[in-house]
């Protein structure tokens, strides 16, 4: 069994994963983008049961392009998003991938709203496409 950790960076709030992840998707959304603070946001979901958070959390709502909603979970100390709960996909959780800090976290394979992608951005190989 894969166990992976996904922490904030002063290491006060963690996630601890005991599965592979069930989709890990890369995310062009206006929302996404501005969380990030990228031009993009990779993110991985893992079934709730197969995901241990330690530590304090602050929560704050987060509504997608679509309308979709989702509660973010970060850490009150250095503002980090470390896991988040989307209302779409109920017994999911959602962990952004660089919170893993691995280089060698699975690729994503689903890319979302990607109508709003960067012309510079490109994608994996093997990624599915929207057309």
């Amino acid at each position: 069994m894969t166990i992976r950790t996904a922490s904030c960076t002063c290491g006060q709030l963690a996630a601890t994963v005991r599965a592979e992840p069930v989709r890990v998707s890369v995310c062009h959304c206006l929302a996404c983008q501005r969380r990030s603070g990228s031009a993009f946001a990779v993110q991985a979901q893992f079934p709730a049961d197969a995901v241990k958070v330690s530590g304090r959390s602050t929560a704050y709502v987060r509504i997608g392009d679509g309308g979709g909603r989702a509660r973010f979970h970060f850490c009150p100390v250095c503002g980090d998003s470390v896991y988040y709960v989307p209302e779409a996909r109920p017994g999911l959780v959602a962990l952004p991938v660089g919170a893993f800090a691995g280089p060698g976290f699975p690729p994503p394979t689903v890319p979302v709203y990607e109508e709003r992608r960067h012309p510079r951005v490109g994608l994996p190989d093997g990624i599915a496409r929207i057309a």
